[in-house]
């Protein structure tokens, strides 16, 4: 299954591995211009990591000291990959717990969740500490909070033009230019942006 292809499941179409892309007109303010990756969607209910809004003043580098990955003393032994990577506000819900959404090349039994080819998500400490020593995943973010949607919430949200969707790829997910996600979102499925507000609103 290639990133970003649905999956059917008894004739519904759920975008499990696939980018929801917020309408100018969402009524929900914390989803403002949000970019969110769909990790599970099933007729359950929904869950993803919003991808473009960085977490204020919250440096992975700090995170790993405040829980205890690593003492402050071996600040200056991290990998370079640790001290660049992006700490995203992930959602809404469970604020103070940190979800890793990573590539495939890391995998923790029982604690890994495979999303799409070559997309997983971790929520353990294990993963910290293995990016804190260089042993971790190749692409990774870390995201406080996740997005969750109730059995059909989405897919009312959806219906009312709160949401458009695009497959996801590898820069979408992990690269560091978060300001132009949004704007490259909308360009994967052929959209200006500068189009979509001026219709926005209008019958």
């Amino acid at each position: 299954m290639k990133i970003g292809s649905n999956q059917r499941v008894s004739g519904r179409s759920y975008l499990d591995g696939q980018c929801l892309i917020a309408m100018p007109g969402m009524s929900d303010t914390r989803f403002n211009r949000s970019v969110v990756y769909i990790c599970a969607h099933s007729e359950d209910g929904a869950m993803g990591i919003i991808l473009n809004k960085p977490a204020p003043d919250t440096k992975f580098p700090d995170l790993l000291v405040q829980l205890d990955v690593i003492p402050s003393e071996e600040l200056i032994r991290l990998p370079s990959q640790a001290e660049r990577m992006q700490v995203l506000r992930g959602g809404p819900v469970e604020t103070k717990r940190g979800f890793v959404l990573h590539s495939a090349d890391f995998f923790l039994e029982s604690a890994t969740l495979p999303i799409d080819d070559g997309i997983c998500l971790t929520a353990t400490l294990d993963i910290l500490r293995a990016i804190a020593i260089g042993s971790g995943p190749e692409n990774a973010v870390l995201a406080l909070g996740y997005a969750g949607w109730g059995a059909g919430q989405l897919e009312s949200e959806i219906q009312s033009n709160g949401w458009l969707h695009c497959a996801a790829d590898a820069a979408l997910l992990f690269d560091e230019v978060i300001e132009t996600k949004y704007h490259r979102a909308l360009g994967k499925i052929g959209i200006d942006p500068a189009f979509l507000s001026r219709e926005a609103g209008h019958a």
